[in-house]
C-alpha cells in the first residue's frame, strides 16, 4: 500500500510538470508497465484528478482543469518562490491568501525555511506610507485563529505606551491599507480590535478555547466602522444637489452613509480626520451640494475655492531672467 500511494505522488507530480506525457514514458520514469499506469491513473481520477488520455500511439495522459481544485505537489523551488511572493505582498492580501500563507508555513521543511528567511532577508521592498506589518506575525495569529488558542501580545497604543495582552483571536481584517486582529479580550471581557502593526506576540500561545459568536455579522463593517470612530475627530452632513441613489454607487465603502431627503438632494454623513481630504472628495463627487456642519469646513472651502480662482486667473508673463 505504501509503495503504491508513494507512486500515486510521484505519477501526480509528474503530470503536473510536463503538459503531457505518453503511456510509455510514465511507465519508465515509474519502473512500472504501462498496464499499471493505467490503474494508478484511474485511482487519480477517483480521487479527483482530472486526468484526460488520448487513445492511440501518438496520444497520452494530461492532467485537466477540474470543478474544484484538487491538492497541488510543489518542488522546492516552487514552494519557496509562493512563500517569498505571498509575505511580499502581504501588505496587501486578502484574508484567502493569508490563509494559503499560512498553510504553506505550516508544513515547509526547516531547510527551505531557512532559504526563504535568506532570501526575503537580502530582498529590499519599496517605501510605503503604511506602517509595515510582519508575515510571521501575521501567519501566528491566523493560526491561533484557526487552533482557537489563546493569543499572548504585547501591543503599543497610541500615546506610544506599551501593555500586554491576553486575547481570544477570532478573525484577521484587512482594511484601508492595514490589517486588524478582531479579538475576544480576555481582561476587559469584551470585543477589541487591534492594529497588527502594533503587535507583537509572545510565546507560546495560550490556551485552548471554545470560539465565540462574532461580534457583527459583517467584521469588515465592524471594523471599519470602529476605525471612523476613533480616528476620525471631524464628523460633517452634506446637503448634495441629487438623489440618494443616484450616488450610492460612487461613495467608496466606510466613507460614510446617505439619507434620502427628496428626489432633488439627499445629506451625506461623514466622518475624517482632515478637512483637506473631505473638501478632495467632495469634489470628486462631481455635484453641486451645500455644508450643514461644520462651520470650519464651510471656511476651509472659501480658502480653498479662493485658492483656486486665484491660480486659474491669467498669469502674470513669468520672468525667466
Amino acid at each position: 500500500m505504501l509503495e503504491t500511494s508513494a507512486r500515486l505522488l510521484r505519477l501526480l507530480s509528474l503530470l503536473q510538470a510536463t503538459r503531457e506525457w505518453t503511456g510509455p514514458q510514465l511507465a519508465d520514469r515509474l519502473g512500472v508497465s504501462t498496464r499499471t499506469v493505467r490503474k494508478d491513473v484511474e485511482r487519480l481520477r477517483e480521487l479527483g484528478y482530472p486526468v484526460n488520455a488520448q487513445p492511440g500511439a501518438a496520444g497520452g495522459y494530461r492532467l485537466g482543469a477540474g470543478a474544484r481544485m484538487p491538492p497541488l505537489l510543489l518542488d522546492d523551488e516552487e514552494a519557496v518562490a509562493i512563500v517569498v511572493g505571498l509575505r511580499t505582498a502581504t501588505g496587501g492580501l486578502e484574508e484567502s491568501s493569508l490563509r494559503a500563507l499560512t498553510k504553506l508555513e505550516h508544513v515547509l521543511p526547516s531547510r527551505l525555511r531557512h532559504r526563504v528567511t535568506t532570501l526575503q532577508a537580502a530582498t529590499v521592498a519599496a517605501p510605503d506610507h503604511r506602517a509595515p506589518v510582519d508575515p510571521g506575525v501575521l501567519t501566528t495569529i491566523a493560526a491561533a485563529c484557526r487552533d482557537h488558542e489563546r493569543l499572548r501580545f504585547d501591543y503599543q497604543r497610541h500615546d506610544g505606551t506599551t501593555t500586554r495582552r491576553d486575547a481570544e483571536p477570532h478573525r484577521l481584517v484587512h482594511a484601508r491599507g492595514r490589517w486588524y486582529l478582531v479579538a475576544w479580550d480576555t481582561a476587559r471581557t469584551d470585543w477589541r480590535t487591534y492594529r497588527v502593526d502594533r503587535l507583537t506576540p509572545r510565546t507560546p500561545n495560550g490556551p485552548r478555547f471554545t470560539p465565540r459568536e462574532a461580534p457583527h455579522p459583517d467584521l469588515a463593517t465592524y471594523v471599519t466602522d470602529g476605525v471612523n470612530t476613533a480616528y476620525q475627530r471631524i464628523r460633517a452632513t452634506i446637503r448634495l444637489h441629487g438623489p440618494a441613489e443616484h450616488f450610492t454607487d460612487h461613495l467608496a465603502p466606510g466613507w460614510g452613509t446617505l439619507e434620502a431627503v427628496d428626489e432633488h438632494s439627499c445629506l451625506f454623513h461623514t466622518a475624517t480626520d482632515s478637512l483637506d481630504l473631505l473638501a478632495l472628495y467632495l469634489g470628486m463627487l462631481r455635484t453641486d451640494f451645500d455644508v450643514v456642519t461644520p462651520p470650519e469646513l464651510t471656511h476651509h472651502l472659501h480658502t480653498l475655492g479662493n485658492r483656486y480662482l486665484r491660480a486659474a486667473a491669467d498669469p502674470a508673463p513669468w520672468n525667466w531672467g
